[in-house]
């Protein structure tokens, strides 16, 4: 099953850069490996020509939904390392 995006917007607040500098930074490294890149585009491909599974679609949604929880973490981290205004 997989958690609609909203859902994630709300939890994970990525526009509130709240992580410390180490978390953010690890956060920046995470990311699929080339060969889970290649299995789901090659899922897409599938999905495209109507050709998938159904536990291959399963399998679509699942990689969907991890990306779109990387993509919301990522931009927080990113927000998490941006200059802070200094309170002079």
């Amino acid at each position: 099953m997989s958690i609609p995006t909203t859902i994630l917007e709300r939890l994970i607040a990525p526009n509130e850069g709240s992580f410390s500098p180490e978390h953010a930074r690890y956060v920046l490294t995470l990311g699929f490996s080339e060969d889970e890149k290649a299995h789901c585009e090659e899922l897409s491909y599938k999905a495209q020509e109507g050709t998938l599974t159904p536990e291959e679609k399963r399998e679509l949604e699942l990689y969907l939904s991890a990306n779109a929880l990387l993509v919301l973490l990522k931009s927080k981290a990113r927000r998490s390392l941006e200059p802070r205004p200094s309170a002079a």
